[in-house]
């Protein structure tokens, strides 16, 4: 692997590429990046591989990224492609001159924060775009978010680049960033059920495959769990402990395959109906219990 920066400081790393569909919880695209890459390296190439891939049924009613993808070449396309967005934005010199100017904070209805935006173009745009900028109080958040500025104690601060019309509110663009914040708990079950971190093999290649098949198992937990009707997804852990662990054997009875599971007596009827819904070609309202019994 090579070295890059991490939040624990510099060490060898990897630096993938995400995207997730935030509705289905399922991961869209993915590619592994060496750790010494930047954080805008190949993400217009991502982007425009994943939309060539994305199934034509399938509508973005906003994109939602972080700052790797704020640079021009990454807007533009978005653009071009006629894709509403929400990028935050990187705390560049050009940005932070924003904050001295005489901007307008105006109070939301969410305690200690206020909004400003500005129509800002820098010097690599082709025109100018819309800016919000957030300003939260660092001693009303329990969990403060944004960048601190020397010149501002006190505050923490957000800047975000949309596409957006005027005619929806910053602090209503803000909140619809925030839903960003379910591909962070796809990344995290991703971490712990199926050990991105630590499936780093010898071969830059080889461990691409490996992480891409981690990723292609997670999704089919999704699918399996949809399939089944279920509203409240569960962990890999938890599908591993209620059904992939049990037991069996594959035999031939009077010429027809059969499947005979280890299964107590008073968790069957679960397993028939879990079978049944498997096996049903047309999808119905009959959700299947999450538990037997």
């Amino acid at each position: 692997m090579a070295v890059g920066y991490t939040r624990l400081g510099t060490k060898p790393c990897l630096h993938p590429l995400l995207a997730v569909l935030a509705e289905a919880k399922r991961v869209a695209g993915f590619w592994l990046r060496p750790g010494n890459s930047s954080c805008a390296s190949n993400v217009v190439a991502f982007t425009l591989d994943l939309l060539n891939y994305l199934p034509s049924f399938i509508r973005l009613r906003v994109v939602r990224a972080d700052s790797g993808f704020c640079v021009p070449d990454g807007l533009d396309l978005l653009e071009r492609q006629a894709l509403r967005y929400i990028v935050v934005a990187r705390w560049l010199q050009p940005r932070q001159r924003l904050l001295r100017r005489d901007l307008i904070w105006t109070p939301s209805e969410v305690p200690g924060t206020a909004v400003a935006e500005v129509w800002h173009r820098e010097i690599n745009w082709p025109q100018p775009r819309r800016v919000i900028l957030l300003r939260h109080r660092v001693a009303e958040k329990e969990r403060p978010c944004g960048k601190k500025r020397v010149e501002c104690p006190g505050y923490l601060y957000q800047a975000l680049v949309t596409n957006l019309p005027e005619s929806v509110r910053p602090i209503a663009v803000w909140r619809e960033y925030n839903g960003r914040a379910g591909c962070e708990e796809v990344i995290k079950q991703l971490d712990a059920d199926f050990g991105l971190p630590q499936l780093c093999l010898e071969k830059f290649w080889s461990t691409e495959a490996a992480l891409s098949l981690a990723v292609l198992s997670y999704n089919l937990c999704v699918l399996f769990q949809r399939r089944l009707g279920w509203l409240d997804r569960v962990t890999a852990a938890t599908l591993r402990f209620r059904l992939f662990t049990t037991g069996g054997i594959i035999s031939q009875t009077a010429g027809r395959t059969t499947i005979r599971l280890s299964v107590p007596e008073p968790e069957r009827g679960w397993w028939r109906e879990v079978l049944t819904k498997l096996r049903c070609e047309f999808p119905n309202g009959n959700a299947v219990s999450q538990t037997p019994g």
